[in-house]
């Protein structure tokens, strides 16, 4: 495990140096339709363009919309409950500050999941989805385990809830019958910025694919592909070259988050495996157009 974790934080050291420097869109030019179209729709957060992210409305909808995976980002309460919110605190998306107005910094490991159950986790974004409530990994995973759509986990800032590797592959464990089915059925994913959390998971659950956030250097590739099964960089970091390099390793690219037709069909015609999309109803609709040149053929 030492020198793994020796490599990853030279990999995490190399691949934050490359994902902050964007590629001008003249070096993105479309190289061509890809070779195949079963390029999968991900809904980020659910399809939090259309409901409040990390909700089940925005999960069910993301289902609703055709996609095949549904993200989401998963920390732990107080109490060691599994919840899914992505900020490392409750204020941009609940009325934590309203409720419980002397507990800043607000933070989602200082709460309790009783006492997250008292907030309202829908308001911010409209009134039609008042009285949201915050979702544990165990709602959704119920809700979406019997559904077309699977489940693309994000574990977020794992170094302030240590050991949560072994909990989440717990709690996934703990569904009878679902971890081997969604693993045969590709519709399983749990991924990190944070690579070494994801080395400590491939340990805990092998059977599992883990995906990394980021964009590694190339040379670090062969050695990253011995565990892990995605590289899943911002849309504006790769090229094509990118892509085949991850390819040629033996790992899939699902790229982040990308909500505008023009860079759906950029980062398509760079052949990559997976979209990470606000709005999953869009870019089935691309993806539709651009099959159906095919289907007439």
């Amino acid at each position: 495990m030492s020198s793994r974790l020796s490599v990853l934080l030279a990999a995490t050291i190399a691949g934050a140096a490359a994902s902050s420097t964007l590629i001008a869109p003249s070096a993105l030019a479309a190289a061509g339709p890809p070779e195949h179209v079963g390029v999968a729709t991900i809904a980020h957060r659910g399809a939090m363009g259309h409901a409040p992210e990390n909700t089940m409305a925005a999960f069910e909808l993301g289902v609703e919309m055709g996609s095949d995976l549904v993200e989401a980002d998963v920390q732990r309460s107080k109490d060691g409950v599994l919840v899914l919110v992505h900020d490392t605190t409750l204020t941009r998306t609940t009325d934590v500050e309203e409720v419980f107005p002397d507990r800043a910094p607000w933070r989602v490991g200082d709460f309790t999941y009783a006492e997250m159950q008292r907030l309202d986790a829908g308001s911010w974004f409209s009134e039609e989805h008042a009285g949201e409530p915050v979702p544990t990994m165990a709602d959704m995973v119920q809700r979406l385990r019997r559904s077309r759509a699977g489940i693309l986990m994000e574990v977020k800032s794992p170094a302030l809830y240590p050991g949560i590797e072994q909990q989440v592959a717990d709690e996934l464990a703990g569904f009878p019958g679902y971890l081997t089915s969604a693993v045969r059925s590709k519709r399983l994913v749990v991924q990190s910025f944070d690579w070494a959390s994801m080395a400590r998971y491939h340990e805990i659950q092998p059977s599992v694919p883990v995906g990394l956030l980021g964009r590694p250097a190339e040379q670090l590739l062969p050695e990253l592909s011995t565990w892990a099964d995605q590289i899943n960089p911002s849309f504006r970091s790769f090229d094509a070259a990118y892509v085949d390099a991850v390819h040629d390793a033996g790992m899939e690219v699902h790229t982040y988050t990308v909500n505008e037709r023009a860079d759906m069909h950029l980062v398509l015609d760079r052949g990559v495996d997976g979209v990470i999309t606000n709005v999953p109803d869009v870019l089935e609709d691309v993806l539709a157009e651009r099959r159906a040149p095919a289907d007439a053929a």
